[in-house]
């Protein structure tokens, strides 16, 4: 089966921080203003309140109220807020931003597009909801839309040397496969504000996608230098040493990333890669829970957090239940996507109270062009034998579950769990005692790139993309 293959082979992709976020403040309107993102991307954070007006007093408190709501993560209160406050001042272009980012918080992203796309009718050089949009636009891999959109942004009169867009930029010329152009743009920031530090990262993910690690690294120690809190530098070196087989280290910057940030979806989205590639499967559980939490709206996110409950139906059926769910948020999200087809009808088999929805989706993969006449076969097997315990009404253990290594499924101890700070090799010093140096996820951008997640105010979010690692040991490391 083309799910089983991918998940035995822990084809995951690991996350570099890219990212355009938006925010929601308790300022008058929300127009944003670029901020350090968690990785080579951007972020954006609220700018300049709109002009109070004496008609709109009620407004201004109505706005008040949805903005302390969005804070308090009441985002139902905060949307209605928003909706009350548009009633009374349809002018307030904030209210309707913030709309977007509430949406996105949400993992609605039809939605969030949207009410970009509103803003951007209503005043095209809006900066705040360029970067937004451009960022949905790449989490779509529609590159050529997210270029098209900062470049028509930097023509504006006074956007030229626009930082913001220029960053968002450059991921989007590196997404693209446009590594001169996306160095160039890098360095035109850098020409001009030797201390951006988003451009430094922007720049060394774009030596790390041309296998440039060494100089990768100097490049983020510069961006350290300008910013040492910043979880992006480090979830980006982790996947520097990734590439470099030192595990020990990669981790050590992964936990260090999530330890200064505790929204940082890239590096949960890291941790859980790195666990599930060694079959750790209740730490990658743990992992990517967060990961979905923080990205509702990333279907990378939801299929491995799938994954690494599907790992563990053997034991618990209901976990297998719960996999099936994760794999049908997947193709709520993405409807292409083979493995969560496929991934939803193996999950569901392992239980009779998902037999029905096992059957359907198997069926329907079944019929995927790209399923191999032996998965066919496998199919067949499974629906003939699904049938017969229904005949037969006593449910038994699938082929899955009886290959399934109880060592293997994680407790409460996991390699994640076990490894410290203080066991952690320094920087510049070589690990002692390396955890076998497998490549977990080989990243993208760097080794898969799970951009910043949404945060605080209101969502920050980031752009992702993946990569496949190597094959997992056939054996989980001992971890004590």
């Amino acid at each position: 089966m083309a799910f089983r293959r991918t998940l035995a082979a822990a084809t995951l992709a690991l996350t570099a921080a890219c990212a355009t976020t938006s925010q929601v403040k308790p300022t008058q309107v929300v127009s944003e203003a670029p901020t350090q993102a968690p990785v080579p991307e951007q972020q954006q954070q609220p700018a300049a309140p709109e002009p109070p007006s004496k008609k709109d007093d009620r407004a201004r408190e109505l706005f008040a109220e949805a903005v302390a709501a969005f804070d308090a993560g009441d985002y139902a209160k905060a949307e209605k807020g928003f909706r009350e406050v548009l009633e009374k001042a349809p002018q307030s272009l904030n209210s309707q931003f913030n709309l977007g980012v509430i949406a996105e918080r949400q993992g609605r992203l039809e939605d969030a597009q949207a009410a970009y796309e509103k803003v951007r009718f209503l005043e095209p050089g809006h900066v705040p909801t360029l970067l937004n949009l451009g960022r949905l636009y790449r989490m779509q891999e529609k590159y050529a839309e997210a270029i098209a959109l900062y470049e028509a942004g930097l023509k504006a009169p006074g956007r030229e040397y626009d930082a913001s867009l220029l960053n968002n930029l450059t991921v989007a010329y590196r997404l693209a496969g446009q590594h001169e152009k996306a160095e160039a743009t890098a360095r035109r920031v850098l020409a001009r504000k030797p201390d951006d530090a988003e451009a430094y990262k922007n720049l060394a993910l774009v030596y790390y996608d041309q296998g440039k690690f060494r100089l990768a690294e100097l490049v983020l120690a510069n961006a350290r230098k300008l910013d040492e809190k910043d979880p992006g530098i480090y979830n980006n070196l982790g996947m520097i040493y990734l590439k470099l087989e030192d595990r020990a280290r990669a981790l050590a910057q992964f936990q260090k990333a999530v330890s200064l940030d505790e929204r940082f979806a890239p590096g949960y989205l890291n941790l859980g890669a790195m666990a599930l590639a060694w079959r750790d499967y209740a730490g990658a559980e743990r992992s990517f829970a967060k990961a979905v939490e923080l990205e509702p709206g990333s279907h990378e996110a939801w299929l491995y957090y799938a994954y690494a409950l599907d790992g563990q139906k053997g034991r618990d059926a209901q976990k297998g239940l719960k996999a099936g769910e994760a794999f049908e948020k997947v193709l709520s999200l993405r409807a292409d996507q083979p493995e969560a087809l496929c991934g939803a009808g193996w999950a569901y088999a392992v239980e009779r109270a998902g037999w029905d929805k096992a059957e359907g989706f198997l069926q329907k993969c079944k019929e995927l062009g790209t399923t191999s006449a032996q998965d066919k076969q496998m199919i067949d097997a499974k629906l003939q034998g699904l049938a017969a315990m229904r005949k037969n009404a006593q449910p038994q253990p699938t082929p899955e579950e009886k290959e399934q290594n109880p060592a293997a499924v994680g407790g409460s101890g996991s390699l994640l769990d076990k490894v410290s700070e203080e066991a952690v090799p320094q920087e510049g010093v070589p690990p002692q005692d390396a955890v076998p140096a497998q490549d977990a996820a080989s990243g993208a951008a760097p080794s898969g790139e799970a951009s910043p997640t949404q945060e605080g105010a209101p969502a920050q979010e980031a752009a992702k993309e993946s990569t496949p690692a190597a094959e997992p040991p056939a054996e989980a490391p001992q971890t004590e």
